[in-house]
């Protein structure tokens, strides 16, 4: 009796061609279940749904379990591992030397919290165009769990006792250092990291994104903010949301209630269905409020906390940068001429 097989389906493909498995990069030695690993998936397929050309991706990251994830994601890309909480510095000079390159940074919350507050928060003060992710778990899992500068205050854990400093809140941080576009999301919500993803890829200027991912070795109690089961009982969503890219036409199904759009630069609009009538994600001082009672009453509020949508002056804009990359620019443009020299030693005299 003849069988026939069933068709097999063709993979998927994206504007360019590509695969999503040709977004993937190396098999993850994380932890299994870890927060991170959900992220880096979330990237590849929203860099393979927005046809990103991977030669054009420059990751970044500097020191802990979360830099280690830029590995996992975008083989075929550049990438850069740095020493601990001074990535944002060689991130700068990479954009800065090509400014044609889409950046993205993977950090954590030690690597941006701690040691690397500094770097982090001159990073935003320059408006870097790129994407920093912060993958926010509350301990250093890589050195076996002590506190994070993000640890809840009264928080206990097996190995390193009990906290008694207030955490830092990045969003707050990133909000009041300038930045445009700051949002918080959770590592069990896959919907809403891609929706954040893809608007800030559309962003003019630094994206900062602190996704909590749970650490579930070291710090995954359940009165733990940065927990999975603390992160699913008590997330609170600003707004559902979804994304429009530009010069697409997308039919997008929604249940009752209000709806913003908000425009970016480039026309891409980001659809955010309100479920607090009165919070507006472009007002700064609101976004400022709103995070400081979240703290007071320990919630966990997650989606676009603010943007300002028309962004701000780049780095590239405020140091008179060329439109053509420098790494582009010929000797003759690049090195000044004898003549030049001259003339600005005789000026210093």
């Amino acid at each position: 009796m003849a069988t026939t097989k069933a068709p097999v389906a063709k993979p998927k493909i994206n504007l360019l061609g590509f695969e999503q498995a040709e977004y993937k990069g190396g098999p993850s030695t994380l932890c299994p279940g870890c927060g991170h690993d959900s992220i880096s998936s979330r990237i590849v397929s929203v860099c393979f749904e927005l046809g990103i050309q991977p030669y054009q991706m420059a990751k970044f990251s500097g020191i802990g379990c979360s830099s280690k994830t830029p590995a996992y994601f975008l083989g075929r890309s550049h990438g850069f591992n740095s020493v601990h909480g001074r990535m944002p510095s060689v991130a700068t000079g990479a954009l800065v030397a090509n400014r044609n390159l889409v950046g993205l940074a993977v950090s954590g919350d030690g690597d941006t919290g701690s040691i690397g507050l500094g770097q982090f928060k001159h990073m935003v003060r320059r408006n870097v165009p790129m994407i920093y992710i912060i993958e926010n778990n509350g301990v250093y899992g890589l050195t076996k769990g002590q506190f994070s500068a993000t640890a809840d205050i009264g928080q206990k854990l097996k190995y390193a006792g009990l906290n008694e400093l207030p955490p830092i809140d990045l969003c707050t941080e990133a909000i009041i250092g300038g930045c445009t576009f700051v949002a918080r999301s959770f590592a069990g919500d896959p919907k809403q990291v891609e929706a954040l993803l893809k608007a800030a890829f559309s962003h003019r200027g630094m994206a900062v994104i602190d996704i909590i991912s749970p650490c579930v070795t070291f710090n995954n109690n359940e009165d733990s903010t940065k927990s999975y089961a603390y992160g699913k009982e008590h997330e609170e969503r600003l707004h559902d949301m979804t994304f429009v890219p530009a010069r697409e036409e997308i039919t997008v199904d929604y249940a009752e209630g209000e709806v913003k759009p908000v425009t970016m630069h480039d026309g891409s609009t980001v659809i955010l269905k309100k479920l607090e009538n009165a919070y507006d994600p472009t007002n700064r001082l609101e976004a400022l409020t709103r995070l400081e009672e979240a703290r007071a009453n320990q919630e966990f509020i997650t989606g676009l906390i603010y943007v300002k949508p028309e962004g701000a002056p780049t780095i590239h804009d405020m140091v008179h940068m060329t439109d053509q990359p420098l790494t582009q620019l010929p000797d003759s443009k690049l090195r000044p001429s004898r003549e030049a020299l001259t003339s600005v030693l005789q000026d210093l005299l």
